[in-house]
């Protein structure tokens, strides 16, 4: 059963599927470290962590990886203010980011490279843009000018992208197209600032390299899933596929996948306006399974607009959920409901994961099945039907990631 989503590059429902013989290849954007995450990072790689798990609970394998943007203007004000050096802010707020991961039982990812390590490799990336014709100095500054398509004839592929961009408030885009578009390869600075040597001069190279350039030594381009979230689609996943249409005439994913913001005060969680709920406060008011039911009650599509009382509700809703199914698996009398309910259950998920990733629907569909569960007087498993009961229930939760009993 595949797993159909859809694909922010064309608009259309795709199925999400890997090259014969690989594992499939994700790359999903990583974290710029300077600060602590928030829910609203949480749900995008919460989403894309119940997509690696449906393929491995499905025995399908998964080459996951997400990049650690750990040098930036960000990280180097950040710094500045602390009196610390950009790489020292970095590595402590990475750690901090996986530990808020594992806390909220999100699997760590195959690869997660970190952007100083790539120097090399997206410095030949530049210069291989450059010899396109196409890079062109501001002050001192290096950009990629990308092709008007589809009138070049060199450059028949559309990058389709631009016309799903959302801007962040507060970061409207620039009113010229051509200036909008195009997108920085080399940025010249000198130490303290992360800073090595380039064929440009000392400086950094721009952000959008980083991913092509892991992408590619990991998975190979085109990537079979990429993703991230929203206000990521343009310029930054933009970018990417213009760097992949220059170098190699193909997209940089066979599928792109968006998820939308979580919202606070009307406006998106942002660690750059401190409009926001650390996942760490998050998980200290209810714990990794309330967080997740919360988070996953919604369409990936969807906004969701943070409620702490909301959040309250989704930990009670999975408590009574979890005692109940629970007290079914534990009783020995023997009842109404049998295994093959829980078989019907764990066929419903994929079924509704496998639809566009349809987490709302599942959580629901649990939701019914433990109130089925209620209504027998009996309230546990028929006798001899125990093992294939908790194989099931233990299928659903490798998928959700979160514990049914």
């Amino acid at each position: 059963m595949p797993l159909r989503v859809h694909d922010t590059l064309t608009g259309h429902r795709r199925a999400v599927r890997r090259r014969p013989g690989r594992p499939l290849g994700m790359y999903i954007c990583g974290p710029t470290v300077y600060a602590p995450a928030h829910v609203g990072h949480a749900r995008t790689y919460l989403y894309f962590d119940v997509v690696r798990r449906s393929f491995l609970a499905d025995g399908v394998p998964v080459r996951h990886v997400m990049n650690i943007t750990d040098f930036e203007e960000k990280i180097d004000r950040k710094a500045a203010l602390l009196g610390i050096g950009w790489k020292e802010l970095a590595r402590r707020e990475e750690r901090g980011f996986f530990r808020d991961l594992d806390a909220l039982s999100i699997l760590r990812p195959t690869y997660r490279p970190r952007a100083s390590d790539f120097i090399p490799r997206m410095i030949r990336i530049a210069a291989r843009l450059e010899r396109t014709g196409r890079v062109e100095r501001s002050g001192d500054a290096w950009y990629y000018r990308p092709p008007e398509r589809p009138r070049e004839a060199n450059f028949p592929v559309s990058n389709e992208l631009s016309r799903h961009a959302v801007a962040e408030p507060g970061h409207p885009f620039p009113e010229n197209e051509s200036i909008a578009s195009r997108f920085m390869v080399w940025q010249r600075q000198e130490p303290p600032l992360a800073s090595w040597k380039g064929p440009w001069g000392p400086g950094m190279p721009g952000w959008h390299l980083e991913c092509y350039a892991m992408a590619e030594h990991y998975l190979g381009v085109p990537v079979d899933l990429h993703g991230g979230g929203l206000d990521l689609v343009y310029p930054h996943h933009h970018a990417e596929n213009e760097i992949a249409l220059a170098l190699t005439g193909r997209v940089f994913s066979r599928c792109f996948l968006h998820t939308a913001f979580v919202l606070l005060n009307g406006r998106k969680m942002s660690k750059s306006t401190q409009n926001l709920v650390s996942i760490r406060e998050a998980l200290s008011q209810v714990g990794a399974p309330g967080l997740r039911w919360y988070l996953l009650r919604v369409p990936y599509s969807a906004g969701l607009v943070w409620d702490g009382r909301q959040l309250g509700r989704a930990r009670d809703e999975h408590d009574r959920v979890r005692r109940t199914i629970a007290r079914w698996l534990a009783g020995s009398r023997g009842g109404r409901v049998g295994a093959r309910a829980a078989v019907g259950l764990v066929r419903g998920l994929r079924a509704d994961l496998s639809d566009n990733l349809a987490t709302d629907l599942a959580l629901e569909r649990v939701h019914a099945f433990a109130s089925e569960l209620e209504r027998d007087p009996t309230g546990v498993v028929p006798r001899g039907e125990g093992p294939a009961a908790r194989r099931a229930i233990a299928d659903a939760e490798a998928r959700l990631g979160i514990p049914l009993h």
